[in-house]
C-alpha cells in the first residue's frame, strides 16, 4: 500500500471518528439524554437539610455512570489489604442503642477490616500521599453492620452528586492517564480552587495524616453523622471513631517516595507480618454523641461532612476494642471480593440527612452490581451474614442459594405468607420516625456555607513541625501544577485560611500573594490538641529496629536485642551476608537482611553494634554508610556502642554526636543502662528538632 493510500485510510478513519468527538467548551451541561441541567451542585432534597429524594434522575444517572466506570477493580479504594479479627464492647450501651453487638462485653463479634488508598489503581504503591480507607464489617447475630470510613474525619465535598467530579479530578488526567496515585497535578488543584468546601479536607490531605507509618498506627473515622436509637425509641446523633492502641504515627515525605520504589507493598507487608508474629493490631472503638435537642447548639452544622466535631466540645467515649488476629487465606476471595455499604445496619443504628451519606446509600449497592457481577454479592463467603437469610429474592448472576418451593413473592397464601415480616419487638428493623418538612429543592443549606473556620481550626492545632510539613506539601504539590492560574487560585484560597500559610507557599510556586482573603469567622474552639499527631501515644512496641552487626560483634549487642524484645520492639539483623553471625563470647544472631536487600527506609530505628572486626566488615559495604545517613535524615533514633560510634561519626561526618535521638556509649560507665536509653529513643518515633 502506498503512503498516499495510507493517508487516505487514516483520513477516512478520522472522519468515521468525528461523529464521536465532543468538544464541551462553551456548551451547556446536559444529561445523557440531552436534557439541559439547571443544577449540578446539589442533589434534590426534601428541604435544604432534608433527605435526598429518589426521583432525582440526574443524580442517579450521574452516580450510576460513575459507579460503573471501572471494570473490574473498584473505582475508588482499589488498592487495599484486609484482616480478620473480633470486637468486644466494654459495657452495655443500652442507654444509647438497642444494637445487640453493643450490649454484652463477653461476646466476641467477628469482624473483617479492609484498609486502602483512595486514588490509585490496584497496582499502585502503598505509601503514596492519599486518604486511607478504614472499613469494618461486623458479623453480628442480627445481621451485617458496616462502618465504611477513612483515616481522616472529614471529606472534600458536602453533597454526593459531586463525588464523581472530585474523583475524576484526582484520578490520572484522562488525556494521558498521568499521574498514577497522586494528587500533584492540575485537575485536582483546579477542583480544589473552584470548590472551596474542600478547604478543610485539603489541609488534612497535605498533613502527615496522609502518610501513615502503618495501617496499625492510624485512626479511623465513620466521617458521617449517624443516629443511635435505644429500645425506648430515643435517638442520639453519633460519629464513629477507631483509636489505634499504638498511637497515630506517620512517615516523612521523602521516605514515602523512596519506599514506594524499595517496597511498594510496605503497608501490606507490615500488617501481615504483625499478625503473623502475634503482634495483633488493636483499635479502641469510640463514640461522639450529641442529643437530638442539641442539634443546633454549635457554630457548625453537625450534618456537614466537611466538618468534624471538636473533641473539646464533644468528647470521644471509648466503648470497646477491636483486635485483628488472623490474616486472610486468599486475598482475592476475601479482601478483593469484600463488599462494604454504609447502609448495612441493624436495629439501633440509623442515618442522618447528611447529603453525602444519603448519596452513598444508593451508590454502594449500585457499584457492586458491576464489580461483583450482579445482585448476589451478599452470597460470596466473605460477605455472607452469620444471621440466617430468608427473603423472596431469586435468580441473578452467581446465585448460590438453592431456594425450595414455588413461592417467590410477598404477600402469599401458598406458603402461609412465609417468610413473614418481623415486628420491631421480634428484631425487625424500624426506621427512625424523623419528621421531614420542606419543598423539593436543589440547594445547599445556609448552615453548610462556612468553608474556612474548621480549616483554620486544623491549621491552628498543628505543631510547628506539622505546619512546616504542610507548607512543604503545598510547595511540592502546587509545584507540579503546570497552569499558573490554577496555582494562583489555590493561594487565593489559602488566604482565607491563614495569611502566613499563603505567604509561605506563594513565592515558592511563582505566584502573587493577594492583598487579603475573604472575611471568615474564627473557629470555636480556636484550636484542638486532639488534631495534632504530636499528642499521641509513644511506644517502642512493634517498632522495627535494624541491628547493624558483622562477624565478631561485641557483647553489648545481645543486651540491646533483649531489651528491645522486652519492650515489644522487633529487632532484625542487617549484615554483609545472610545467616548466622558469631559474636564475641560465643553469641550468635541470625542476619535476615543485607544492605542490598534492605534499607533504613523500612525500619523505625537503627543500632550499630561494636566489635572491631564486625565494624570493619560493615564499613566495607558500599551501602552501609548511606543506610545510616538516610536514617539520620529521616529523624529516626540511632544507637551505637564502642567501635560502632566511630562508624556512625564517619557515616554522618559529625564529630560531636550530642544530637537529639542519637544514643551512644563507649566507656563502661556509658554502657551501663545504655539499652534502656536506646529503647526510650525508639519509643519517641522521630526527633524533629534534629538539625539537618
Amino acid at each position: 500500500m502506498s503512503e498516499k493510500d495510507m493517508n487516505v485510510k487514516k483520513d477516512a478513519k478520522d472522519e468515521q471518528l468525528d461523529s464521536f468527538r465532543v468538544d464541551n467548551d462553551g456548551q451547556k451541561l446536559t444529561t445523557n439524554q440531552g436534557l439541559k441541567v439547571s443544577e449540578d451542585e446539589f442533589s434534590l432534597k426534601a428541604g435544604e437539610r432534608g433527605p435526598t429524594l429518589m426521583e432525582d434522575f440526574h443524580f442517579r444517572e450521574k452516580m450510576t455512570h460513575f459507579d460503573h466506570e471501572r471494570i473490574p477493580e473498584r473505582v475508588v479504594h482499589a488498592r487495599g489489604f484486609g484482616a480478620h479479627g473480633y470486637f468486644q464492647v466494654y459495657e452495655p450501651l443500652t442507654e444509647l442503642t438497642k444494637a445487640g453487638f453493643l450490649q454484652d462485653p463477653s461476646v466476641k463479634t467477628p469482624v473483617f477490616v479492609r484498609f486502602s488508598t483512595v486514588a490509585g489503581s490496584r497496582g499502585s504503591a502503598d505509601t503514596v500521599r492519599d486518604v486511607r480507607g478504614f472499613s469494618t464489617k461486623f458479623y453480628t447475630e442480627e445481621g451485617v453492620v458496616d462502618i465504611v470510613g477513612n483515616n481522616i474525619p472529614v471529606f472534600f465535598i458536602q453533597d454526593a452528586i459531586k463525588f464523581p467530579d472530585f474523583i475524576h479530578a484526582v484520578k490520572p488526567e484522562p488525556h494521558n492517564e498521568i499521574p498514577q496515585a497522586a494528587s500533584a497535578h492540575d485537575t485536582f488543584w483546579d477542583f480544589i480552587a473552584n470548590n472551596p468546601e474542600s478547604a478543610h479536607m485539603m489541609l488534612w490531605h497535605l498533613s502527615d495524616r496522609a502518610l501513615p507509618r502503618s495501617f496499625r498506627m492510624m485512626e479511623g473515622f465513620g466521617v458521617h453523622t449517624f443516629r443511635l436509637i435505644n429500645a425506648e425509641g430515643k435517638a442520639h446523633f453519633v460519629k464513629f471513631h477507631w483509636k489505634p492502641v499504638l498511637g497515630v504515627h506517620s512517615l516523612v515525605w521523602d521516605e514515602t517516595q523512596k519506599i514506594a520504589g524499595k517496597d511498594p507493598d510496605f503497608h501490606r507487608r507490615d500488617l501481615w507480618d504483625a499478625i503473623e508474629s502475634g503482634n495483633y493490631p488493636e483499635f479502641e472503638f469510640g463514640l461522639q454523641v450529641i442529643k437530638e435537642e442539641d442539634e443546633f447548639s454549635f457554630d457548625f452544622d453537625i450534618l456537614d461532612p466537611t466538618k468534624l466535631w471538636p473533641e473539646e466540645l464533644v468528647p470521644v467515649r471509648k466503648v470497646g476494642k477491636m483486635t485483628l488476629n488472623r490474616n486472610t487465606d486468599n486475598f482475592f476471595s476475601e479482601t478483593e471480593q469484600v463488599a462494604f455499604h454504609p447502609g448495612h445496619v441493624v436495629p439501633g443504628i440509623d442515618f442522618s440527612n447528611d447529603p453525602l451519606l444519603q448519596g452513598r446509600l444508593f451508590s454502594y449497592t449500585d457499584t457492586q452490581l458491576t464489580r461483583l457481577g450482579g445482585p448476589n454479592f451478599a452470597e460470596i463467603p466473605i460477605n455472607r451474614s452469620i444471621a440466617p437469610v430468608h427473603n423472596n429474592q431469586r435468580d441473578g448472576m452467581h446465585r448460590m442459594t438453592i431456594n425450595r418451593g414455588p413461592v417467590s413473592y410477598h404477600r402469599n397464601g401458598m406458603a402461609g405468607n412465609s417468610p413473614s415480616t418481623a415486628a420491631p419487638s421480634e428484631g425487625g428493623y424500624e426506621h427512625y420516625t424523623e419528621r421531614v418538612d420542606g419543598r423539593k429543592v436543589q440547594a445547599r443549606s445556609e448552615s453548610f456555607k462556612d468553608f474556612y473556620s474548621q480549616a483554620k481550626l486544623f491549621w491552628n492545632s498543628m505543631s510547628e513541625v506539622e505546619k512546616k510539613h504542610i507548607i512543604t506539601a503545598f510547595q511540592f504539590e502546587l509545584g507540579k501544577v503546570q497552569r499558573k492560574e490554577v496555582r494562583q487560585s489555590v493561594v487565593n484560597l489559602l488566604m482565607n485560611i491563614d495569611t502566613a500559610l499563603a505567604a509561605s507557599v506563594a513565592p515558592k510556586i511563582g505566584v502573587q500573594l493577594p492583598e487579603a482573603g475573604e472575611a471568615t469567622k474564627d473557629p470555636v474552639p480556636t484550636d484542638s490538641p486532639a488534631l495534632s499527631m504530636m499528642n499521641t501515644i509513644f511506644s517502642a512496641k512493634t517498632r522495627k529496629v535494624a541491628i547493624i552487626a558483622g562477624e565478631g560483634f561485641d557483647q553489648a549487642t545481645t543486651k540491646v536485642i533483649e531489651a528491645l524484645k522486652e519492650a515489644g520492639a522487633m529487632p532484625e539483623v542487617v549484615s554483609d551476608r545472610l545467616g548466622p553471625i558469631s559474636g564475641q563470647g560465643g553469641q550468635s544472631i541470625e542476619a535476615l537482611h543485607t544492605f542490598l536487600t534492605s534499607d533504613s527506609l523500612l525500619f523505625d530505628a537503627i543500632y550499630i553494634a561494636g566489635g572491631k572486626e564486625g565494624v570493619n566488615l560493615i564499613a566495607s559495604e558500599p551501602d552501609a554508610k548511606e543506610f545510616v545517613r538516610e536514617a539520620y535524615k529521616h529523624f529516626k533514633p540511632i544507637g551505637a556502642v564502642n567501635e560502632g560510634v566511630a562508624f556512625l561519626q564517619q557515616s554522618l561526618a559529625i564529630e560531636d554526636l550530642r544530637v537529639p535521638g542519637i544514643v551512644t556509649a563507649r566507656s563502661t560507665e556509658e554502657l551501663s543502662g545504655f539499652e534502656n536509653k536506646f529503647v526510650e529513643a525508639v519509643a519517641a518515633h522521630r526527633f524533629w528538632d534534629r538539625k539537618m
